[in-house]
């Protein structure tokens, strides 16, 4: 009853690790991006840098998923990881470019700001997602 999931533990074990380090590593590149330090910023209770944050995070795992489930092995996989990490980055970019206020509203703990950031990077990620599948 259990040996197919138990036979399945590895390659699991194998996705599962590289999705966390495709994740990680977004995340180093996305706070690498910002000029404010949203690791600080939460730390400290700003709940717009959370929600943006949060956003960005949950809008990159969305290809990632959808990458593992439609790849037949990890190196497809992480290259779609690295075309929706671009796409996610490119994406704040052009926020930054439409809301130049953006980089100043965020530290500032403004929430409107956060939740659009956050949208835009959940609908890009979703539309991501859709393309890979």
């Amino acid at each position: 009853m259990f040996d197919p999931v138990i036979n399945s533990l590895p390659a699991f074990a194998g996705y599962f690790a590289t999705a966390i380090g495709l994740l990680a590593v977004f995340v180093l590149l996305y706070v690498f991006v910002t000029p404010y330090n949203e690791m600080a910023l939460i730390r400290a209770g700003n709940t717009a840098a959370a929600i943006s944050l949060g956003g960005a995070m949950v809008g990159y795992a969305l290809p990632i998923a959808v990458s593992v489930a439609v790849s037949h092995n990890i190196g497809v996989m992480i290259g779609w990881g690295v075309v929706a990490c671009i796409v996610q980055l490119l994406a704040y970019i052009v926020a930054r470019l439409a809301l130049p206020q953006l980089v100043l509203n965020i530290p500032q703990g403004k929430i409107a700001s956060a939740i659009f950031l956050a949208s835009l990077s959940l609908g890009i990620g979703i539309l991501n997602a859709g393309c890979i599948a």
